[in-house]
């Protein structure tokens, strides 16, 4: 489990700090633990399904957020 939760700690510097370019990747790193989680939904049954389906919601929540976090900060062209 602690194995899982490792890489959430790599860009928790940059998150707190407000890094544009933290919350840009991110936002991809954060896609690893959606297809995870669809793929548990998928293929487990009872309140294993139930925690994937959270995974699925919290990384489908952040993922939008650090989307709109690096559009409202980038710089006017």
């Amino acid at each position: 489990m602690a194995l899982k939760a490792l890489p959430l700690a790599l860009p928790l510097g940059g998150i707190l700090k407000g890094r544009r370019y933290t919350y840009q990747w991110a936002s991809l790193l954060i896609l690893a633990y959606l297809a995870e989680g669809v793929t548990r939904a998928w293929s487990e049954s009872g309140a294993a399904r139930g925690l994937a389906g959270l995974e699925i919601v919290l990384s489908l929540v952040f993922f939008a957020a650090a989307v709109s976090f690096a559009r409202l900060t980038r710089r006017a062209a």
